[in-house]
């Protein structure tokens, strides 16, 4: 019976890891055939990724980057 009630919570919210992955997976390809970049968090804060896959600190609209952020 306990083994049971583990496996329901787990396949309850196990598809959420799943669907946060599908979704950021989505972002890239809607980037990619817009020619734009998409913005995720990172240990280090928040990163613009390109469809060529370069990744550059984000900045907000703007601002200049500076040496210190990179």
């Amino acid at each position: 019976m306990l083994e049971h009630n583990e496996r329901s919570s787990k396949g309850k919210y196990g598809w959420v890891h799943q669907w946060a992955k599908m979704t950021g997976e989505r972002a890239k390809i809607d980037a990619k055939v817009n020619n734009t970049y998409i913005v995720y968090a990172t240990k280090n804060g928040l990163v613009k990724e390109f469809p060529n896959g370069e990744v550059k600190p984000y900045t907000e609209e703007g601002q200049e980057e500076t040496n210190e952020s990179q």
